[in-house]
């Protein structure tokens, strides 16, 4: 999330709800950081989801994406592996096309060259779910202050060493710490955020793939 000197550490909202900073006064916004962000996932279809979006939203803002998401969900048939990893060169010429997603070739590209990539770690690793939770941080960070968030860890950066050695793209160490901030791999919730105790809760019981 990016930060802005600007805005307060929190913001409260019409509900008397305290929330982390970034997610301003939109509503979609608000929805996605009170009902998703953060929370543990172990999915491989929504895991693969997640990467891919990230990814398209290197060099822009996570809202825009947020916004575009059905688009995508639609372009990308509900990111389902087995089919975007058949995508021909048709189909990204086709994507190119549709206005309603981030007609980037280079990251349309990446999301199918992902999907064959993930598979393969299928059959590896059993599920997409138990290779990134292998890279979840050994110790938690309570953030307190918005100027306490980090754009990466050394456990992102790992991750997108060994993805990157796997032949996936548009995986940085930035991109890497972002999935694993949504996917609840880590609680960046501020820790007085309403959201904060829910998140931690859900980690202390989630069973790690």
């Amino acid at each position: 999330m990016s930060q802005s000197k600007e805005l307060p550490d929190y913001l409260l909202g019409s509900d008397g709800l305290r929330r982390c900073w970034w997610c301003g006064d939109d509503d979609q916004y608000i929805e996605y950081h009170d009902s998703e962000w953060g929370k543990p996932v172990a999915d491989d279809q929504r895991l693969y989801e997640k990467i891919c979006l990230e990814g398209f939203q290197a060099g822009l803002s996570w809202i825009t994406i947020l916004r575009k998401r059905a688009a995508f969900r639609s372009a990308f048939c509900e990111f389902d592996m087995e089919r975007v990893a058949g995508f021909s060169s048709v189909r990204v010429d086709q994507l190119m096309l549709d206005a309603q997603i981030v007609r980037h070739r280079g990251k349309i590209e990446s999301t199918i060259n992902n999907a064959q990539r993930a598979i393969e770690l299928l059959d590896e690793f059993g599920s997409l779910a138990h290779f990134l939770w292998r890279f979840e941080p050994a110790k938690s960070k309570v953030l307190h202050q918005r100027s306490q968030m980090v754009a990466y860890r050394p456990e992102s950066t790992a991750l997108s060493k060994e993805l990157k050695k796997r032949g996936w793209s548009f995986v940085g160490p930035t991109t890497c710490y972002s999935l694993m901030q949504a996917m609840g791999m880590v609680n960046d919730h501020l820790r007085d955020c309403h959201q904060w105790k829910v998140i931690d809760e859900l980690r202390s019981g989630f069973v790690r793939p």
